[in-house]
């Protein structure tokens, strides 16, 4: 009797698992996106695609683009030995054993046991059982249960891990861009410092021949003290200003030497001014490298995830059946253990439902929708910021270019002036003063040249971060 009542709902639970599922259909969130970015208007730009998560598109090898061997070889140092990178990693394979765990919930749990106890009856021992008397209980069996997906609770665990860890995929690579671009924010600027550091060097050469002459025109009495001085403020006052560019650049390779994995003591970082010009990133940049964004693949899946979690609270408000048998041998004696006469067996299913609960259920429930919809501002505020990630570097690419070709339209200009004061200041016609204002405007620029130089490189860096790693020219 008890075999084909579990066979029946055995066969109930089947056609109920195939057309009951609690979760609801997932569908990807909308996000209003423009038609073109606004950088590229201009320039007659493609037109922009819903983003659509591909984050199983690998990041890696991005700055090749720059063809800096030291960069390539800082690269491959981070990605070995970089322990935020080993942290991600770890969270991809926990989310990963997790969805295995759950989906050993579809399968029956098998279990087995074997004893020999041995027992004496006391005084007050069960009736029949005569007291001092020694008994050895030998028992063999072995047990299963099911319990049958009826309502979609397995799957939708199944969905919300498997959503999860290709969450966790995401945030690894997210991390690895992130890190990766870092690393090369921080060694163009500490090449930027070295370019600065070599301003600093002929400045200050100069500056030394500049006080010598001051002090023999003063010791020939062509000039006042007071223009001694003011050469000798003008060298202390670069030196001074140098010493705080190699603080700059010693705390920037100490921060290199962390990030690829490495105590900043066994660290040093080779000096290499930056020269040159950044890549040129493609202005007609295609839409579809917003999908490359690794942030926009994990906010989605942690939307689908949520959706996911909502079945699995759906679930709690359905019954559970559980099907379960045991067999095995029990026997007072070792030579009668195993015989037919001593088997035992059980089979049967069980059903369990919570009837009152005070509403903790439906509390649940509502948690999950809220979480949804959490997940789903989430979603919509990444891709919003990923829009905007692109505008911003767009711009700054395109202005930064035109401010250093001001810069340098500054500095030449700067230069003109200094020689016209240095000539006018060896015929004795105006004071150092004069001299020291216009070195310092030269210098000013100058910096503020080999600055930008850095700051057009660090765009192109992020420019390429906010496209996901990499474009497409194509």
């Amino acid at each position: 009797m008890a075999v084909r009542l579990m066979r029946a709902i055995v066969t109930v639970a089947a056609f109920l698992a195939a057309g009951c599922a609690a979760a609801p259909p997932y569908v990807r969130p909308q996000v209003p996106v423009p038609t073109a970015y606004k950088e590229n208007q201009a320039a007659g730009g493609d037109q922009l695609q819903p983003a659509r998560p591909s984050d199983r598109v690998s990041r890696q090898g991005w700055w090749g683009v720059f063809g800096d061997a030291h960069l390539n070889g800082l690269e491959g140092r981070l990605t070995s030995g970089n322990p935020t990178l080993a942290e991600a990693e770890a969270r991809v394979r926990q989310a990963r054993a997790l969805v295995q765990k759950d989906r050993a919930e579809y399968f029956p749990i098998v279990t087995g046991n074997a004893s020999a106890i041995r027992s004496r009856a006391g005084a007050n021992s069960h009736a029949g059982t005569t007291t001092g008397t020694t008994l050895t209980d030998y028992a063999l069996g072995a047990g299963a249960s099911w319990e049958p997906d009826l309502w979609g609770r397995i799957r939708a665990n199944v969905a919300a891990g498997s959503a999860s860890a290709q969450a966790s995929a995401g945030d690894l690579e997210n991390a690895r861009l992130s890190l990766s671009s870092e690393l090369a924010i921080d060694y163009f600027q500490s090449r930027s410092l070295d370019a600065e550091l070599g301003l600093f060097d002929q400045t200050i050469e100069a500056y030394q021949r500049a006080a010598t002459l001051t002090r023999n025109q003063y010791d020939a009495g062509i000039v006042s003290r007071a223009d001694v001085e003011q050469a000798d403020t003008q060298l202390a006052s670069a030196e001074a200003q140098a010493i705080d560019v190699r603080l700059q650049r010693t705390q920037l390779e100490h921060a290199i030497a962390v990030l690829i994995g490495e105590p900043p003591a066994a660290f040093s970082l080779v000096s290499l001014p930056l020269e040159g010009e950044p890549p040129a990133v493609p202005v007609d940049v295609p839409s579809r490298t917003l999908e490359r964004r690794p942030d926009v693949a994990a906010a989605e899946r942690r939307v689908a995830a949520a959706n996911a979690q909502i079945g699995v609270a759906s679930s709690a408000f359905f019954p559970s059946v559980t099907l379960g048998g045991s067999v095995g041998f029990q026997a007072t004696r070792l030579q009668q253990w195993l015989s037919w006469p001593t088997a035992v067996w059980s089979v049967g299913p069980a059903l369990a439902m919570t009837l009152f609960d005070g509403g903790a259920r439906r509390a649940v429930k509502a948690q999950a929708v809220a979480d949804y919809d959490e997940m789903v501002g989430a979603y919509r505020q990444t891709v919003l910021s990923a829009f905007q990630d692109v505008e911003d570097n767009l711009a700054a690419e395109r202005l930064l270019a035109e401010e250093a070709g001001r810069q340098a339209a500054a500095v030449a200009a700067a230069n003109r002036s200094v020689e016209i004061s240095l000539n006018q200041y060896r015929a004795g016609l105006v004071s150092y003063l004069q001299v020291a204002i216009q070195q310092t405007a030269v210098l000013t620029n100058q910096r503020a040249a080999v600055s930008l130089t850095g700051r057009r490189f660090i765009a192109a860096v992020q420019l390429v971060r906010a496209l996901g790693g990499g474009w497409d020219g194509d």
